[in-house]
């Protein structure tokens, strides 16, 4: 089901990947704990993996405390105006990276919209149907797992919008 390196130590979002049936690929990095905004270009590049068709994962918050996952290329900002519109809300911003890891159970650098705790409402940007195959952080930092764009949104029941800025 997976591509093993280094005999890696299972995830929760490799976990959740396998028992909801989707296959992945595994890739593993150095990674330094240097979270900064080009980490996302650097993971892709150290997997040899397209920036375009990799994406990081970024957990938003309306004026109302709920919550929403968001999924875009590395290459690109969110827009969150666009973002919250797609979710019904009136407006979202950025969780603070030091509320990340107890409101998902990932850190900066390793989350993931698969085996959070707890579900939110998930959106993909668009641009991810363009690729059969996607890149996705894998739980951890260091750790990166390959999946179909539809099955992973099958999977945690996202939907695709527009939420990048142009």
């Amino acid at each position: 089901m997976s591509k093993r390196q280094d005999k890696v130590q299972k995830t929760n979002a490799m976990r959740e990947l396998e028992r909801g049936g989707v296959s992945y690929e595994l890739f593993t990095y150095d990674d330094h704990g240097n979270t900064t905004t080009d980490y996302g270009l650097r993971v892709a590049q150290a997997t040899g993996q397209d920036p375009d068709a990799t994406l990081k994962t970024l957990v938003c918050v309306s004026p109302a405390g709920h919550h929403v996952v968001c999924v875009v290329p590395v290459r690109c900002e969110i827009d969150l105006k666009k973002a919250a519109a797609a979710a019904g809300e009136k407006s979202l911003s950025l969780v603070p990276a030091a509320q990340l890891e107890e409101l998902t159970g990932y850190v900066r650098g390793g989350c993931t919209a698969v085996g959070m705790k707890r579900s939110f409402p998930t959106l993909i940007d668009e641009c991810a149907t363009l690729y059969e195959r996607v890149g996705i952080s894998g739980g951890r930092r260091g750790v990166s797992l390959v999946v179909d764009p539809q099955e992973l949104a099958a999977l945690v029941g996202a939907t695709f919008a527009d939420i990048v800025r142009a």
